[in-house]
């Protein structure tokens, strides 16, 4: 029996996608072990969207960063075609993922490259902090990234340095300027996070430094400080 000519149509529909799809696989696949030449072939021969994404939502140079594809992840930084600021789907930046992943070298390229060093909500030095990546740290404050930076519940990088048992960075973003005695919306302080995670030395120094910044702004009519 002939297939009328609206089953073809579907028919052809339905299976367009898995037509897309292949290539797409043959990128991520590519950026996974770090196989420059098929994805700058892939991307070159305009195959595929340097910047798409794959099923979790990753974009080829976030998924680069991830599977710490350096080769794959250069070449895609160096090309302007890519846009550096698309975010995955929990809306992170290749800069905030380069950071958490302790990639320095990825930092300062990305960073060369114009990438937005402070924004709002959660940033790449809360990510840098939250790993004790001081090195990016210092990139970043270089780079005047906002010390103070709140993520949406008010959480600092400071908070993080110290939930992720990183007195070194702790004490470094004191040294820096950043604010002891500001609170998330749980009214946590940064001491209060090292105590939480049983870093009592760590607790006990910002703790410490809390009270010396409130003897020094004391009376202050725009301290965010909890009273």
């Amino acid at each position: 029996m002939r297939r009328s000519f609206a089953s073809l149509l579907l028919a052809m529909c339905a299976f367009t996608p898995a037509v897309e799809a292949a290539p797409l696989d043959d990128l991520f696949g590519a950026v996974a072990i770090d196989n420059l030449r098929d994805v700058r072939r892939l991307i070159q021969d305009g195959v595929v969207d340097p910047n798409a994404t794959d099923a979790k939502g990753d974009t080829v140079l976030i998924a680069a960063i991830r599977n710490d594809a350096q080769r794959v992840t250069d070449y895609l930084i160096g090309n302007p075609k890519v846009d550096i600021e698309r975010t995955d789907a929990p809306q992170e930046t290749a800069l905030m993922i380069a950071a958490f992943r302790k990639q320095k070298e990825s930092v300062e390229k990305l960073i060369a490259r114009g990438a937005e060093v402070n924004r709002t909500g959660w940033t790449a030095l809360h990510y840098a902090a939250s790993v004790g990546s001081i090195d990016i740290v210092k990139i970043l404050l270089e780079r005047s990234a906002y010390i103070d930076a709140e993520s949406p519940n008010k959480t600092t990088p400071l908070m993080m340095a110290a939930r992720g048992v990183h007195a070194d960075v702790c004490r470094l973003l004191i040294d820096e300027g950043a604010d002891p005695t500001l609170v998330n919306e749980r009214d946590l302080t940064a001491a209060d996070f090292a105590t939480r995670v049983g870093d009592s030395d760590n607790a006990r120094w910002l703790s410490e430094q809390e009270a010396a910044w409130r003897k020094k702004y004391r009376g202050q009519p725009n301290s965010r400080a909890k009273p």
